[in-house]
């Protein structure tokens, strides 16, 4: 039987880690929203507002930080509290190691 040489492949979501820039499925990162100027993990998806994605790797989050991108991602001015942030995703790398 002939092809058609289409193929029958799920489209998947794509974003970008706010801290390496790369990009990887959207089940591959956490989204991150902000909270009365906190950053907040988000693993369900379901909070309101913007949201930024970061791989669960603390080094993402120290260039995140380093280059200001939670303020750029959610649109606002200042600087954001990231201790929140830092214990959900140490927590979950420790525990994948």
């Amino acid at each position: 039987m002939p092809s058609s040489g289409r193929t029958h492949v799920r489209a998947r979501p794509e974003r970008t880690c706010v801290g390496c820039r790369k990009r990887a499925a959207k089940h591959q990162l956490l989204r991150v929203t902000a909270v009365e100027g906190v950053c907040v993990p988000d693993p369900r998806g379901a909070l309101p507002g913007r949201g930024a994605h970061l791989h669960l790797d603390p080094a993402c989050l120290d260039l995140a930080v380093r280059r200001r991108a939670f303020p750029r991602a959610f649109r606002l001015q200042g600087s954001l509290d990231t201790e929140r942030l830092r214990g959900f995703i140490e927590e979950r790398a420790g525990g994948a190691s």
